[in-house]
């Protein structure tokens, strides 16, 4: 029996295509070429039908009712916790909390654990290529409580100094939280390592996961992550919903963020006695229907598997890096040598904004800007990039139509 090859993996574009309903659509007289995947991944009719399916027939509030759909909707709602916890591989379903998403994940650290365990003279350690969402909140914190928040370097190729990383680690740091893979660059970052790294100080790691989750199978138990944060909408499900993994250890020693409904046990004007983990950490009526597409999205993902979606990420990124080096005058930023299927580019002759809105009236979708990482752009002396970001029901033919529009584009500028 001969073995698959990477190429007998790739998945077949018109069958994959037709599951998603606006791939099918034109703009601007155009068919739609939709290359913005690393900010909203597009939704399959699967989970169109789920989301629809729970409003027809399961929409209640969940964990309060004793009737039948509220029952029905909170089934479905604990089905899914449980499903979250088998993709992540967390030990127990118990250690999954739906939040809003990856910013409101990492915000909920912050609040909680953050709080109660960082003060002046503690360090943190993030990279230079974290999303905002994973800076903010730790400079918020920081302000208030009087810890120090250090900074991994990022190499001219755009990966991670490790080396400068290892010297960072002391016992100082009670924190590291770093990017899995970066949403401006596509760059891959060794977690694992560098989590054992963080661990041998006896320092906690977030993960965060939000381009990680839908691209590559990811085992919290494997990393040894403390966090881990993502977000729905990345992998093919609804927006405001995300999910935190972390550690039960750390969970039940973690207090509340938010107060309201079902977070609580007992509620008097004297005293509030506080519900279990995960639900201490998840007040009032949570995102149902979103939780139900993440469900969805989950099965769908698994139906197609990861070695196929990263065997076709891995043709549509080769091909899309290739044209973009066949361009004059355009410079790729972020070569690292594991990278998901993003590319960042500049051109030497048009600014980033006037090749996104002439490549808009081919009807192609990229995003130009800084990418929610302007402490990366900086560094690089960039005020932004253009970005194609690709996701396996793109084909190589979008590929090839998009490095024609975009010839056409800088010729016009």
């Amino acid at each position: 029996m001969m073995q698959a090859t990477g190429m007998d993996l790739v998945l077949d574009s018109a069958k994959v295509r037709a599951d998603f309903p606006i791939l099918s659509r034109q703009v601007n007289g155009k068919p739609l070429i939709y290359f913005d995947n690393a900010a909203s991944s597009q939704m399959p009719e699967y989970v169109i039908q789920a989301i629809s399916d729970y409003y027809r027939n399961e929409h209640a509030n969940v964990h309060r009712g004793i009737h039948f759909l509220s029952e029905t909707a909170t089934a479905m709602y604990e089905d899914v916790r449980a499903s979250v916890a088998k993709f992540l591989n967390a030990a127990h379903h118990d250690e999954i909390i739906f939040t809003g998403g990856t910013t409101d994940g990492i915000n909920l650290v912050a609040q909680t654990w953050g709080r109660s365990n960082l003060s002046h003279g503690d360090e943190i350690i993030v990279s230079g290529m974290e999303h905002h969402s994973n800076i903010v909140p730790w400079q918020m914190l920081a302000e208030e409580r009087g810890f120090t928040i250090k900074v991994v370097p990022v190499t001219p190729e755009g990966t991670l100094d490790l080396d400068v990383y290892r010297q960072m680690l002391t016992d100082k740091v009670k924190l590291v939280a770093v990017v899995h893979t970066s949403n401006s660059l596509g760059t891959v970052n060794p977690i694992k390592q560098m989590i054992e790294s963080a661990h041998r100080v006896g320092a906690k790691f977030l993960v965060d996961g939000a381009q990680a989750a839908g691209h590559a199978l990811v085992d919290v138990q494997d990393l040894d992550a403390d966090f881990f944060v993502c977000s729905g909408h990345k992998m093919h499900a609804a927006t405001g919903i995300g999910v935190l993994y972390a550690k039960m250890d750390l969970l039940e020693a973690m207090p509340p963020w938010k107060g309201g409904g079902d977070m609580i046990k007992t509620v008097s004007f004297e005293k509030t006695t506080y519900n279990d983990v995960p639900f201490r950490f998840e007040a009032g009526t949570p995102h149902i229907m979103g939780v139900k597409s993440l469900g969805a999205a989950i099965e769908y993902i698994q139906q197609i598997g990861f070695d196929r979606i990263a065997a076709t990420e891995t043709v549509l990124l080769d091909r899309l890096t290739s044209e973009l080096e066949s361009i004059d005058g355009i410079r790729i930023v972020g070569t690292a040598p594991e990278k998901i299927a993003v590319a960042s580019f500049v051109s030497d002759q048009a600014h980033p904004s006037d090749i996104g809105t002439l490549l808009d009236m081919e009807g192609i979708a990229i995003r130009v800007g800084h990418h929610c990482t302007q402490p990366l752009m900086q560094h690089f002396g960039l005020a932004g990039t253009a970005r194609a970001s690709l996701s396996f029901y793109n084909t190589v033919e979008e590929v090839e139509q998009f490095g024609v529009a975009l010839r056409r584009v800088l010729r016009m500028l």
